[in-house]
């Protein structure tokens, strides 16, 4: 009998399997308690499993696991790392400079044009990047991070890179370490409100097929990032295996990296699951395994599907955690819905409660991207949630073309 088992699991994975306490990034009990449960196949979830060398200890004790070792979770865990590999390895991202020192990062900003792209090196939960549209704007956010640790110890160093111009993707590809294989690819909606307006975060919705990425746009992203990468870890003693998630800007000269995730990141991965018709798991098992070649090609819903990110009022800056959520049953009855829990908790009365930023994935398919965010959308209209907002506008993109 299968099951899935997950930690520390949340109230929506309560519902289609059993959850544990233990923190995500506790890998030493992690991996112990797979090893007692003799689980098959361990899926990293969350970065700072990974960052915290989940997969490591999982190896140790021989079982199977697809996610990054520590190491090769750097791509993620360290955007500093990820942009001198890209340079060592000539993947095509925009020039970049690290500093730790805010007089001398302010001073790299002299002579440069904003827009200014600056991020925390490290994990700050999808929130560590910050695009200044003034140089006045730049130098808060270089003292915020650097002197006042917005982000903590994410915030050491900073990287300020060029603003690449064009449309943004997300593609994923599944690796085993020698081998990739291209799943698809889904569009993001960065900006927490309509219009692309107001601060970076880590999703406001998503959805996919995107119409900018071409088939054409797949195989130069193949060819110039993904393989490049996989042959680059491996080269420096790295070998990838997990899900390579890579941020992209399609520009006139081609898809640029803007920055790794070695993860299902949502809510794209949200937005995809929903069209994938395969049994995902034969998949990640074969590349756990290291026999990615030999596993069955994944098959799509050519239909499309949208997510609408619900996150919780303060979002991404201070979110107010605690408020109560109703009538989840009746909005997912909505055909075509399905809500995925990210930010939430029960209580010993049994409400539903926020329990972080972003906290609801209100996803749905239907034969058109207008019938699909239609859908999506009136499910959104029906939960009960006075602490929380949303965009009205995902997909905006692709429905006004």
């Amino acid at each position: 009998m299968s099951e899935i088992i997950s930690a520390p699991g949340n109230p929506g994975l309560e519902e289609i399997g059993r959850c544990v306490p233990i923190k995500a990034d506790n890998a030493t009990e992690i991996a112990a308690f797979a090893a007692r449960e003799q689980v098959g196949l361990v899926v990293i979830g969350p970065e700072a499993a990974a960052a915290a060398g989940l997969a490591d200890a999982l190896a140790q004790l021989g079982v199977p696991c697809f996610g990054p070792s520590k190491a090769a979770a750097e791509l993620e865990a360290s955007k500093a790392f990820m942009k001198e590999f890209c340079m060592r390895h000539s993947v095509p991202t925009a020039d970049y400079k690290v500093f730790d020192d805010a007089i001398r990062a302010k001073a790299y900003l002299g002579d440069r044009e904003p827009p200014f792209v600056i991020k925390a090196d490290g994990l700050a939960a999808g929130k560590g990047v910050v695009i200044a549209e003034t140089r006045r704007e730049a130098d808060a956010a270089i003292d915020e991070i650097l002197f006042l640790r917005k982000f903590g110890t994410a915030g050491q160093r900073i990287v300020i890179e060029d603003f690449l111009p064009g449309e943004e993707a997300s593609f994923f590809a599944l690796c085993d370490g020698e081998t990739a294989a291209p799943l698809t690819a889904a569009q993001d909606h960065k900006r927490a409100y309509d219009g692309d307006k107001g601060p970076n975060t880590g999703g406001m919705g998503a959805y996919s097929p995107a119409p900018i990425f071409t088939d054409a746009v797949r195989d130069q992203t193949m060819e110039r990032i993904i393989l490049p990468t996989l042959r680059g870890m491996k080269a420096e003693g790295r070998p990838f295996v997990g899900v390579l998630f890579a941020g992209l800007m399609i520009t006139p000269d081609g898809p640029k990296l803007i920055e790794f995730n070695v993860r299902f990141g949502d809510p794209e991965c949200q937005t995809l699951m929903r069209r994938m018709r395969s049994d995902l798991a034969p998949v990640l098992l074969a590349a756990a395994k290291g026999d990615l070649a030999s596993a069955p090609a994944v098959e799509w819903d050519p239909r499309p599907a949208l997510t609408v990110v619900y996150a919780a009022n303060g979002y991404p800056d201070e979110p107010l955690t605690g408020s109560v959520i109703r009538n989840l049953d009746h909005a997912r009855n909505v055909e075509g819905v399905e809500i995925f829990h990210a930010g939430t908790k029960r209580d010993s009365d049994g409400l539903l409660r926020a329990a972080g930023g972003r906290v609801l994935n209100v996803t749905a398919t239907g034969d058109t991207l207008k019938d699909a965010a239609a859908r999506a959308y009136t499910s959104v209209n029906l939960i009960d949630w006075p602490g929380g907002f949303c965009r009205s506008d995902i997909g905006w993109r692709a429905l006004a073309k």
